[in-house]
């Protein structure tokens, strides 16, 4: 089986066709070896490693005690500010999640986690630095596959709100 029968990245095609995102369907690439950083995933593609749209799955932890996974799609050229995280998301404290959350809120392994294509919709902040960049590539649901989108195409996929997620907290829009 390729990497592009995966049922993750099967997964991920059918949800970018659920939200009109043929032309993402169409795009998705298979790498020659696994980019489980955006470092690596930049180097593969031959492209600036902001443009590359990191799926970031956080804890967030409620005021009610409660826990939900939260996902942060981050440009590669920066982290994500977790106390801005938490505020954005109404929690109590946002902290990374353990592979056994982010396999169970989203279907997917840590390194190719993809920004759609989960079991059910995670609350998710797309950060507004990718607005910069015409294509962004984000992971498709498996470490050596990723696909083309845009700020918008990421936005209308996940249902996410724009957010600049590495902003200090109070600062961001």
């Amino acid at each position: 089986m390729s990497t592009l029968d995966h049922p993750s990245v099967a997964k991920v095609a059918a949800a970018l066709s659920e939200a009109d995102q043929d032309a993402a369907v169409q795009g998705i690439r298979l790498l020659p070896d696994d980019a489980r950083t955006a470092e690596l995933a930049a180097a593969a593609l031959g492209i600036e490693v902001g443009a590359i749209a990191n799926s970031l799955v956080f804890r967030a932890t409620l005021p009610d005690g409660t826990d939900r996974a939260l996902l942060a799609l981050t440009s590669g050229a920066h982290r994500a500010n977790t106390t801005t995280l938490a505020e954005l998301a109404g929690a109590e404290k946002v902290g990374r999640a353990e592979p056994e959350l982010v396999k169970a809120s989203t279907g997917q392994t840590i390194g190719g986690v993809a920004p759609v294509g989960h079991p059910q919709r995670i609350l998710t902040f797309v950060d507004t630095a990718l607005a910069a960049y015409d294509v962004v590539w984000a992971a498709a649901g498996h470490p050596k596959s990723v696909y083309p989108t845009t700020f918008d195409g990421l936005l209308a996929a996940t249902g996410g709100t724009a957010a600049d997620v590495a902003a200090e907290p109070g600062q961001h829009r």
